[in-house]
């Protein structure tokens, strides 16, 4: 469990304190209120002996507590695992809560991550505490809470966007592990002045330092015309979800340590999936701390930097082969004629937001000469319709972050790809399947950062020193690139 270096009295002195480098690494559950809170909670302290720590919201729900409608445990940070067995049951998790394994079918969820659901189920009990069947039980309640309290979409609408089956179910789980009905509920978490509105709007906390103008710009520098915008603050896109269609905003909240994620209203049926991937693309769940002190030197001063993820993972890999051996400016403009071609028109309220990004099954019935005609070199425009083929076949899995036990399958599909080398495979992998440990040692900007020469013992000197930074390789990366700001390089060097 990852609270595990923690003892009772440190658990305790950290909640004393409030201290937010904790927050989501374990919940206390106070047994004279037999309510359950996050470690930074305000209310007032209670005594230690009442006081009982758990790994996860489901444990602590699993031993009979409430959640504390103050601190409001949904909205605690996840966590960015790297240990083997944790890894593959946070993955377990994700695919949890995005959606995708809403009814728990354990043998399609182990075979997802490449273990028997034997072995799925003891892994998830050793790093959350209960069942997978618990856990999804509990993250379905908590989302639920979460809108009931935060929107005023009808009651019958929350229940299917958190994932229950029928609003019976939903009324009888609330009533099994809270003692009230889901309308009660809602009164009772309005009364600590949630202001609810026909906005679907969310707060996604974060552990701070978190530098969101670096990666803001990050996103800016590429952000696609038609498709997504940077403007006065706030980061705008056009998602997929199903068959619906619909806008999304990110803001900043600094002052409470977190993001604001706004989106369509015809997209809350997809609510689980787009908070989980906001979380990834803006990457909330890192220890920026943990990440700063494994690096060193290298992120001293910038301990903020995250690792910018995408909301389309199929784009972002395509995107990545556009913009192989050029600039990030020539790559975006490739980008907007291909989504001029080829995208589908979407109506918004923002005039710069139109189009959504062509889907691999569009991209996949194109030929050469079809996208030749954009200016896209044959080679190029031939790798981008492998990559859409393999992607609708399903030889190519992008589309669920996180849920893959291992990125080096997914590259080795890549590089398999001709006209994809080990540069590409990497920068996907680092930023569409959110792996923390990406090293594309070719790239000619690194070798710069590094003051090596572009040489094959250049690159493996590079290589070598990029050991020291195991298991984070993915932000070292980002750490050389912030190193030569103000340089236009190319996203490939091959």
């Amino acid at each position: 469990m990852h609270f595990g270096y923690l003892t009772p009295d440190a658990c305790y002195q950290a909640m004393k304190a409030h201290d937010l480098r904790f927050d989501g690494h374990f919940f206390v559950g106070v047994a004279s209120t037999g309510i359950y809170c996050r470690p930074i909670c305000r209310v007032r302290l209670p005594r230690q002996q009442n006081c009982a720590f758990y790994p996860s919201a489901a444990a602590a729900e699993a031993a009979g507590f409430r959640p504390c409608l103050r601190c409001r445990p949904e909205l605690a940070p996840g966590f960015a695992a790297t240990e083997a067995s944790a890894k593959l049951a946070r993955s377990a998790a994700r695919m949890i809560e995005d959606g995708i394994a809403n009814d728990v079918d354990l043998p399609f969820v182990a075979g997802r991550i490449g273990v028997t659901d034997r072995h799925l189920r003891r892994i998830f009990a050793e790093e959350f505490g209960v069942s997978p069947v618990q856990y999804a039980q509990t993250h379905r309640l908590l989302l639920a809470k979460r809108l009931l309290t935060d929107t005023s979409l009808p009651v019958a609408q929350i229940a299917f966007a958190s994932g229950f089956s029928s609003v019976r179910r939903m009324n009888a789980l609330f009533a099994e592990r809270y003692g009230f009905s889901p309308t009660r509920l809602r009164k009772e978490g309005r009364k600590f002045g949630a202001d609810a509105t026909d906005a679907l709007t969310f707060a996604l906390p974060y552990r701070p330092p978190y530098d969101f103008g670096r990666l803001l710009a990050f996103l800016g520098m590429r952000a696609l015309p038609g498709v997504e915008s940077v403007s006065d603050g706030v980061y705008r896109r056009i998602v997929r979800a199903g068959d619906a269609s619909g806008w999304l905003e990110v803001g900043h909240l600094p002052t409470r340590h977190a993001l604001q994620l706004r989106f369509a209203a015809s997209l809350a049926a997809a609510t689980q999936a787009l908070l989980s991937q906001t979380k990834q693309v803006f990457d909330v769940a890192a220890d920026p701390l943990e990440i700063a002190t494994a690096l060193g030197a290298l992120a001293a001063g910038a301990e903020g930097l995250r690792l910018p993820g995408a909301f389309d993972p199929f784009e972002l890999a395509l995107r990545a082969i556009l913009g192989q051996q050029v600039s990030v400016k020539a790559a975006r403009t490739l980008a907007s004629r291909f989504v001029d071609a080829f995208g589908e028109p979407v109506a918004t309220p923002f005039a710069e937001l139109t189009r959504a990004f062509p889907t691999p099954s569009r991209i996949a019935e194109l030929t050469r000469d079809d996208i030749g005609r954009l200016g896209i070199v044959g080679q190029r425009a031939q790798a981008m319709i492998a990559l859409a083929q393999a992607v609708n076949s399903g030889a190519l899995d992008l589309g669920d972050v996180g849920s893959a036990a291992e990125p080096a399958q997914a590259i080795a599909t890549l590089c398999a790809i001709r006209g994809v080398g080990p540069w590409t495979a990497h920068y996907i992998a680092m930023r569409a399947l959110a792996w923390p440990d990406a090293w594309p040692s070719l790239d000619v900007a690194l070798l710069n950062a590094l003051n090596l020469p572009n040489t094959l013992a250049g690159q493996r000197r590079a290589d070598a020193q990029a050991e020291a930074w195991r298991p984070w390789r993915s932000y070292a990366v980002l750490h050389l690139w912030r190193s030569l700001e103000g340089i236009d390089r190319t996203e490939e060097t091959r």
